[in-house]
């Protein structure tokens, strides 16, 4: 898999030095345009985890980047009005994340999105505690985290 991926960034790099243009939109056009390639030519490989990531890890970060602007726009409404709609609380979040990496991607995704702050992990490493800013239920935010952050982030690191 790194393989593919050194690979890729070197056919990005060529395709930026051929052109003669630096900008990050030629770059990653060279990316995708190496990605189609590599793809191409490994078809029958039986190693594809490279060619199933990759797409994981742009739909997550553009996925995480919308949960992120609205979540900003949510906190600045609230900070601009008069009336405050928080609903704070802290919930004890059971994960599916077992080493230490994935616990701390985890943890840093949570805390990255604003209203979020990961308090403390549990001694046996199975919980989080979370404080949330706008928590209508508890069911209904432990769901959200899992399903479309916690699944999405285990899918793309194991």
């Amino acid at each position: 898999m790194v393989k593919h991926f050194l690979m890729n960034l070197l056919l990005a790099f060529t395709w930026v030095a051929l052109t003669g243009v630096l900008y990050y939109s030629n770059f990653l056009f060279g990316f995708a345009i190496g990605f189609f390639l590599l793809w191409l030519m490994n078809r029958n490989e039986t190693d594809q985890r490279y060619f199933n990531r990759v797409p994981k890890i742009i739909g997550f970060v553009l996925y995480f980047i919308y949960e992120m602007v609205k979540a900003n726009i949510q906190v600045a409404y609230d900070v601009v009005t008069p009336k405050f709609f928080m609903k704070p609380g802290i919930v004890r979040y059971p994960m599916e994340a077992k080493s230490d990496f994935e616990i701390n991607m985890l943890s840093t995704m949570i805390a990255l999105t604003p209203g979020t702050l990961v308090i403390d992990v549990s001694k046996d490493r199975k919980a989080i505690y979370i404080h949330a800013m706008y928590m209508k239920s508890r069911e209904d935010f432990i769901e959200q985290i899992k399903e479309r952050v916690e699944r999405r982030l285990l899918e793309i690191i194991r």
